[in-house]
């Protein structure tokens, strides 16, 4: 690990609430410039471990350092967090808003007004700078968190669920906002149940399952490493071949198709010639690279 180019190290972290442990033993690391998926089902432990490293909350054992240091109140205004639970004052015009944001990290206003001015062309809202909070549409309100989240120009930022309440549009536009950010060489830290979005978004990922890290990598070489032993499958007959559990892990059925999971000693060659061999009518059988959606229902479930 480069700790030059590290953003974020966590080391061995826990934490417990009374006897229910919400992160056991964790332990990752987060590059400069990458944009950083952070996934898993409900309950484990995902915005337990976002909320150490913002610290609203500490670890009970491990280590946190963000750009090669502890977390200072110095080293909190570095970062841009924006909460899955969201926060706004909802009888508060948009700009007194942002300004109001803005001032909580030091901007001043002259500066903050510019910057407003920008986020909201940029997010389409300056018509509605005037506007109460009362007035905008559920993705309007997400999208004016997260112009607030970007006032004081973060390198790191956080999005806990950002795209929850956005329809398929706006998911689209704030994925181009959020490649545009990465470009100026932030380091965007992201927690999502989408996971065709992550897939386009991420340059590594880390999975949680029951509080405890199950899988962490480059995207790119985790589908990599996966793509081996899945063959994408297309026939009549062979149900005996596609039982035997020495050969096939799982199957992923559609809708005029198979994704065949094999074991890790599993080959592909050898499956295919025991199709054939049963007699089986083989219209496609191609070895493909698993989605992450596929990779994550594996790992969670095993």
């Amino acid at each position: 690990m480069d700790e030059m180019n590290t953003t974020l190290s966590v080391e061995h972290v826990t934490k417990r609430f009374g006897d229910f442990t919400a992160v056991e033993d964790l332990s990752f690391s987060v590059q400069s410039g990458r944009v950083f998926g952070f996934l898993g089902p409900n309950g484990a432990g995902k915005t337990t471990t976002i909320r150490m490293i913002v610290g609203i909350t500490i670890p009970d054992e491990g280590k946190i350092q963000l750009f090669g240091s502890g977390i200072t109140p110095g080293i909190r205004d570095r970062i841009g967090y924006l909460p899955e639970e969201r926060g706004l004052y909802k009888k508060m015009k948009v700009l007194d808003q942002l300004r109001y944001f803005a001032a909580l990290k030091g901007v001043a206003q002259k500066e903050a007004d510019k910057r407003i001015d920008f986020w909201l062309g940029r997010m389409q809202l300056s018509e509605w700078k005037s506007k109460k909070t009362t007035d905008l549409s559920k993705g309007m309100s997400q999208k004016l968190q997260f112009i607030a989240t970007m006032l004081h120009n973060p390198d790191l930022l956080i999005l806990d669920e950002p795209f929850s309440g956005l329809d398929p549009v706006n998911v689209e536009f704030m994925k181009e906002v959020i490649a545009e950010i990465k470009s100026q060489d932030k380091t965007i830290i992201f927690s999502t149940h989408l996971m065709e979005t992550a897939e386009k978004l991420c340059d590594d990922i880390i999975l949680l399952n029951k509080s405890r890290k199950v899988l962490s990598g480059k995207l790119r070489e985790i589908k990599a490493s996966y793509g081996k032993n899945v063959i994408s499958l297309r026939c009549s007959g062979g149900e005996a071949v596609l039982a035997d559990k020495e050969l096939v892990a799982h199957i992923v059925e559609h809708s005029d198709e198979k994704e065949i999971f094999l074991k890790e000693t599993g080959r592909a060659k050898d499956l295919l010639a025991r199709l054939v061999e049963s007699g089986a009518d083989v219209t496609k059988f191609e070895s493909i690279e698993p989605s992450l959606n596929d990779i994550f229902i594996d790992k969670v479930k095993t």
